[in-house]
């Protein structure tokens, strides 16, 4: 039974949940879980790669309650256990704690069919290159994407990487989050015209401002325990406190944007066009005319006919082109089609001596990536994720304040000189 935590004689209450991976345990890492797509990077999450744990809040539903909460792994090699510590939480209600675990399984890819795709991915690239050790980073690539723990974020955060640099996606998130959290706190219209609402995240001003460090279907829930801290866990990974998300709420709801001014909205975000979007989507899904859930449902199947019929579906959704529908289908686990914008083209012409173009991207990426079917997203990925890593180092290490660097200009050059976040610094 869950117990109050009063840690550092603070008085503070922390509830902490061990999550079993299943059939997941086997080889999974929780930093190569989360550190594996750019998403992790974008607003609310926060990834500290000193304790290699994550942290943002989660909004739980029935009734709805927001809780930070900080996922870690034990340091074992063997371990088979997630800790999820419920910051300013003595107790869940059920429902409270069917929602959180529901939507840490999804985030983390812990389903049983998500675990039979990195099998067999794995399989297949064991079949294909053996032991090459040109191809080593297939091999330790964990066959998992990181995702948000909700379809509706997915969607924003897609439509937010359209046709523009990664520090303003960066940008955007946040400036989401801070807009959720003034509408929390009900700092709202009258102060937006008081103020006339000067967007805090200026679209042609991130790469030049200093971001602050922002700071299963598998039966989980009768295998859940909840229990007082294990002393054998690291006392590093313990002690951590959640990361400070002063003035940053969660990701809005649809709910929260669909009521909200496009004007103001693109304005205080910085969103440009994609206010539009965002807005029609969030109202769409209020009015019910896009049923999320039924959409989670129909992608259990992920055959190519149920991408088809998907497809078709999410692209009546205003803005939704064949990028942000791959993307979104990539998040919701089809893995068979490779979203290609500039940065395929860059890669394939960088990496793969192509001489690729917009006419012939996809054609490309085909031809070269057919022999993972049907995983060649994840191959692909793997390969475009180990030459960031190449150039920009180990991107689990990289402070906060350096994921704007992450550019595709930066990556036409050698290594980027970045900042690894030592213990000493970070603790200063």
């Amino acid at each position: 039974m869950a117990k109050e935590q009063e840690e550092n004689g603070n008085g503070s209450s922390k509830l902490l949940i061990e999550l079993p991976l299943g059939e997941a345990a086997e080889g999974f890492e929780l930093e190569k879980a989360i550190c594996s797509h750019g998403l992790f990077m974008l607003a609310p999450n926060h990834w500290d790669p000193i304790s290699r744990s994550f942290s943002r809040p989660f909004r739980l539903t029935s009734p709805p309650l927001t809780v930070t909460v900080g996922i870690s792994q034990p340091p074992t090699s063997s371990s088979s256990t997630l800790y999820l510590r419920v910051y300013g939480a003595s107790s869940l209600s059920p429902l409270h704690r069917h929602s959180l675990l529901n939507q840490v399984s999804r985030m983390l890819r812990l389903s049983e069919s998500e675990e039979n795709k990195v099998r067999e991915f794995r399989s297949i690239v064991e079949a294909l290159h053996g032991e090459e050790e040109a191809t080593e980073y297939l091999r330790s690539f964990s066959g998992r994407v990181f995702r948000s723990p909700t379809l509706f974020e997915d969607m924003v955060k897609c439509i937010l990487l359209c046709n523009c640099q990664f520090s303003r996606t960066l940008s955007m998130a946040k400036a989401l989050c801070e807009l959720q959290f003034e509408i929390q706190h009900q700092i709202s219209s009258s102060k937006a015209a008081e103020d006339d609402f000067i967007p805090k995240t200026p679209a042609g001003k991130e790469s030049k401002r200093k971001l602050r460090v922002s700071k299963v279907s598998i039966r989980i829930e009768s295998k859940l325990t909840e229990s007082k801290v294990d002393n054998s866990v690291s006392e590093l990974q313990l002690s951590q406190e959640p990361h400070d998300f002063v003035g940053m709420g969660s990701f809005p709801s649809p709910e929260e944007l669909a009521k909200l001014d496009e004007s103001f909205l693109a304005k205080r975000c910085s969103l440009g066009y994609r206010a539009s979007r965002i807005l029609k989507l969030a109202q769409g899904v209020v009015q019910g005319n896009i049923q999320l859930t039924q959409l989670e449902e129909d992608c259990k199947e992920t055959s190519l006919s149920s991408y088809d019929k998907l497809s078709q579906r999410l692209r009546q959704i205003d803005g939704f082109g064949p990028f942000t529908c791959a993307n979104v289908l990539m998040c919701m686990g089809f893995y068979h089609v490779i979203p290609a914008d500039s940065e395929t083209i860059r890669h394939l012409k960088q990496v793969h001596s192509k001489s690729c173009t917009v006419q012939t991207v996809g054609r490309d990426v085909e031809l070269i990536y057919a022999k993972y079917a049907p995983f060649q997203f994840l191959a692909y990925w793997a390969e475009m994720w180990h030459f960031y890593g190449q150039r920009f180092g180990k991107l689990s290490e990289l402070p906060v304040s350096d994921y704007k660097l992450i550019t595709a200009s930066n990556m036409k050059h050698k290594k980027i000189a970045t900042r690894k976040r030592s213990k000493t610094s970070a603790e200063e």
